[in-house]
């Protein structure tokens, strides 16, 4: 953490213009309403990132400074990171507030995390394969097919649809019952579609069999959304990426256009 800035300093540049700070530090006097009366404005520009105390109404207007609150450390873009209740006549130092920064026994107020770390907790258990055999084809009617390249799949226009790729859809459950998590395998093989990053071409990875239960390999899982006859699979992993073609291009994680993220399921239910 930064060195800890003067505290009177600070305080004089946050919350009053108004108010006449003698030279000495322990001869502090305030000669009109100090910050203290002050109802948690916003904070000014150069108040991010330093220590800050913070209080309902006035306590002091003597040269001994207390509060009421509490001791707050401020970020940069205004988010209280760490706060320590202070009795109502205790004297604040320059050590005291050096403490607060530096001590790690300190509250830590943590920030929300993303939905996706939320996402790395959750159990998703095998229920049973909902499609076989099944064709996906985009809406400029190019079916999926194996690039020979590599483990990549393709978007390509076929006259003889048995040379698509084959998927078998396999069911989870989930916690949300609104969602839908499905795996996608290459029919009669291991090879499961793995989702990436944005923009990097969807893997086939192998296993040694279906999955009964998913924990961690959420990159297996896609929420499977469907209106009317046009069906998105929406990564676990990464909510924002859905499986997605593009001409020339690999089958890849995309958010949306110019990449095509919606296909036409053609196939059967076992």
């Amino acid at each position: 953490m930064a060195k800890v800035p003067d505290l009177f300093e600070d305080l004089k540049n946050c919350y009053s213009e108004n108010e006449e700070y003698s030279s000495e530090i322990d001869q502090l006097a305030l000669n009109q309403k100090s910050f203290y009366d002050a109802s948690y404005d916003t904070l000014h520009e150069d108040c991010m990132g330093k220590l800050t105390s913070l209080s309902t109404k006035e306590t002091s207007k003597t040269s001994q400074f207390t509060f009421k609150e509490s001791v707050v450390v401020v970020a940069g873009n205004g988010k209280v990171l760490k706060k320590r209740r202070l009795s109502f006549n205790k004297v604040l130092t320059d050590d005291d507030l050096e403490a607060v920064a530096n001590d790690p026994e300190e509250e830590i107020i943590q920030p929300r995390l993303a939905a996706h770390s939320s996402q790395s907790n959750m159990k998703y258990s095998f229920q049973r394969v909902v499609k076989q055999y099944c064709i996906l084809n985009d809406t400029l009617h190019q079916s999926i097919i194996r690039d020979t390249s590599g483990p990549y799949l393709m978007a390509a226009a076929l006259h003889d649809l048995d040379q698509a790729v084959k998927f078998d859809m396999g069911a989870y459950t989930s916690n949300d019952e609104s969602k839908f998590p499905v795996t996608l395998r290459i029919s009669k093989t291991r090879l499961f579609l793995s989702a990436q990053n944005e923009d990097e071409p969807v893997l086939l990875k192998e296993m040694p069999e279906t999955p009964k239960v998913i924990r961690d390999e959420t990159n297996l899982l896609f929420f499977w959304e469907s209106h009317g006859t046009k069906n998105y699979f929406k990564s676990v992993t990464h909510p924002m990426l859905f499986i997605a073609t593009k001409q020339e291009r690999p089958v890849h994680m995309a958010r949306g256009q110019p990449s095509i993220t919606d296909f036409e399921i053609i196939g059967k239910q076992p």
